[in-house]
Formats: structure tokens, sequence, C-alpha cells
């Protein structure tokens, strides 16, 4: 026969051994993300600050040198030139982009558009395109010699101005990127505009607004989040501008250099130079521009949001 005492103890003991089990079971959920976050996202950050430290020599083979990689990298004037080069095409490109986009978005929205189901698809189909096909479609466009613009002027008898010539090299891969992501991000913002409520447009018309009223005192301000998380994605994409200067290298070898991009002279020193000290260098500091800017613009998204 139990006796209290066995029956009070067997309770008080059973709390904290379920918390346990239910611990544990939490841990068993998030195990197998965390083990594959830290696989493919910690440990090559890691490994890469791990590099950063080291360095290469004649004499002494790969040797600790702390900082120096990265003093190197401040004072190194083709990072610098490539980073201004994405900087400009971040301040261009992106609003342009997500100017286009959040028109679409807003006339597909307005219900005034016929065939919207046939207009969405269709500017959204470019994104499903990869970067290098569609990197090489406009590289043929572009061509002077033999490729649409070459045509285009021989049969108009014309000299069109070379899309792939050094003044014009940027613009021409800011083309390219804004036809590829503005079916993406008109999407974001087509999904924000779904979900405000129609008791706000009934109340706007009952107060007698028309349709630039709407759109500036209840659709904008209602996507504001969405505006913000595709304007970082953005600039993250920016900043890892890579895939469409590679390609264009090719064929406009004279405007764009290895150290076009700050990826893409990463790409250079890692795989044609042998310094993957220095690269692993280069990619963190670019990681951490990217973050801050990242960041700033998050922190000024959501104060404007409050």
């Amino acid at each position: 026969m139990a006796t209290p005492q066995s029956v009070y103890a067997g309770r008080t003991a059973s709390p904290p051994a379920r918390r346990a089990r239910r611990s544990w079971t939490g841990w068993g959920f998030i195990g197998p993300f965390a083990l594959v976050f830290a696989l493919v996202f910690l440990a090559p950050i890691a490994y890469s600050v791990h590099l950063s430290l080291f360095q290469d020599r004649l004499v002494g083979g790969t040797t600790f040198v702390g900082l120096d990689n990265y003093e190197q990298a401040l004072r190194d004037s083709e990072f610098w030139a490539g980073l201004g080069r994405v900087s400009l095409f971040l301040a261009v490109q992106v609003p342009v982009m997500l100017f286009l986009a959040l028109l679409v978005a807003l006339a597909l929205d307005s219900g005034r558009l016929y065939g919207k189901g046939f207009f969405r698809v269709t500017i959204f189909l470019p994104y499903a395109v990869p970067a290098v096909v569609a990197t090489l479609m406009w590289g043929f466009m572009y061509g002077t010699r033999f490729g649409l613009l070459g045509d285009v002027n021989e049969a108009l008898g014309t000299s069109l101005p070379d899309p792939l010539s050094p003044d014009l090299v940027l613009a021409s891969i800011g083309t390219i990127v804004t036809w590829e992501f503005v079916g993406y991000n008109m999407l974001i913002f087509y999904a924000a505009l779904r979900v405000i409520p129609h008791s706000l447009y009934e109340a706007a018309e009952i107060d007698g607004a028309g349709q630039l009223r709407v759109i500036t005192a209840i659709k904008l301000p209602a996507i504001r989040g969405a505006l913000v998380i595709a304007t970082i994605f953005s600039i993250i994409g920016s900043f890892q501008l890579f895939n469409e200067p590679s390609i264009l290298q090719s064929l406009a070898p004279n405007a764009i250099t290895t150290s076009y991009t700050p990826n893409l002279y990463t790409y250079a020193l890692s795989f044609s130079g042998q310094q993957h000290n220095y690269a692993a260098t280069v990619a963190i500091v670019m990681g951490l521009v990217t973050m801050v800017i990242a960041y700033v613009v998050q922190l000024r998204g959501m104060r404007k949001a409050a």
C-alpha cells in the first residue's frame, strides 16, 4: 500500500521529468535544421575567417598574418573601384526596378486591367528564365557585329551606340537584371496588395477619395513592409552581382575586367590568381558592407512604419 509521502513524492517528481522530455522534443524538431544551418552557413563563414588570417608566402609557407589582409583590402584600388560600380548600380537600377514592379502591381490590383492573369504570368515569366540563359540572350541582342543590334544598324543604315562599350555596359547589365527581377518584385507587391481589407476601400469611396488618393493613403502604407523586404533583397542582389558581368565578359573584354565587381574580383583572385586567403578577406569585407547597408535600410523602413 502506497503511503501519502510516496504519492506526494511521485507527483512532485513528475513535472520536472515532463519538462525535460519537452525540452528534448523541441531540440529534436530543430536539430536537423540547426545541423544543416551550421554545416552550410556557419562553417563556411568560420573557415573564410580562418583563411583571411593567413598568407601563402614563398618563404615560410602558410603564415599567420592577423589583420594584414584586411589592411590590404582597405588599400586595394581595384576592390574599391568594383565596390563603387555596384554602389552606382544599386543607386540607379534598384529604384527603377522597384518602381516598375510597383507600377505593374498597382495596375494588376486596380481591377481595370483586362487579361490580368495573362499579364501577371507574362511579367513574371522572365524570372523563371535562368540568369545564364537570359544574359546570353541579351548579349546576342546587344551584339553590334553578329547580333540583333548589328542587324538593325545594317538594315536601317544607322550607327547605334554599342551597349557593351565601357561607358554603357553597366547600364546594359542593369537592363538585364531589371528584366529578370521586375516580375519577382511585382509578385511580392501584388501579394501584399491583395490582403488589404476591402473595408478601407469602401470607406475611401464613401469619403470621395480618388484612385491616386487611395494609392498614397491606403495601398502604399499598407505594403510598406513588402517594399522594405524587396529593397533589402535587391540591395543584397546588387552587391552580389556576378552572373551577368561574368558571362558578358567574353563579349566585352575591354569593358568588363576581372575586378569589375567585388564578386568577380574574388573569383579571379581565388581561381585564377590562387590567392585564396586574400579572396576570403575580400568576400568577408563585402559581406560586412552588405550586412551593414541592408540593416540600415531595414531600421529606416521599420522606423517609418512605426
